[in-house]
């Protein structure tokens, strides 16, 4: 729910992610909401001895087959659209959260 920058939020999520798979967890799929949606975009140029949580995030995905869902709306409101969206990012809406919280046993939510 929060931006790669304004908090340890996407950190975290990030990091608890990994750390789940690494435990032999199945990860079935991210949704960034609200300003996490910005953790997609693909034009973000960090300095070079600062991380670069977009790339984390995709290689995290394609190496893990993790699909990444970016929300619609929340996406729209900030800018963010299928032209600056990163490999492995894909926009949609909240029914696939919906259909994800059906689907997982838990549901981990990360914010500030």
């Amino acid at each position: 729910m929060e931006g790669p920058y304004q908090h340890e939020a996407s950190d975290s999520a990030y990091q608890f992610t990994k750390a789940a798979i690494a435990k032999g967890h199945e990860i079935l799929r991210v949704f960034f909401y609200q300003d996490g949606v910005l953790n997609s975009n693909k034009l973000m140029d960090p300095q070079a001895d600062d991380r670069h949580i977009q790339k984390q995030w995709s290689a995290l995905g394609t190496e893990n087959n993790i699909d990444f869902i970016v929300c619609v709306a929340a996406a729209k409101r900030r800018g963010i659209n299928d032209t600056v969206t990163a490999e492995g990012f894909t926009i949609g809406g909240l029914g696939m959260l919906t259909e994800l919280a059906i689907e997982a046993d838990r549901l981990v939510e990360f914010r500030a």
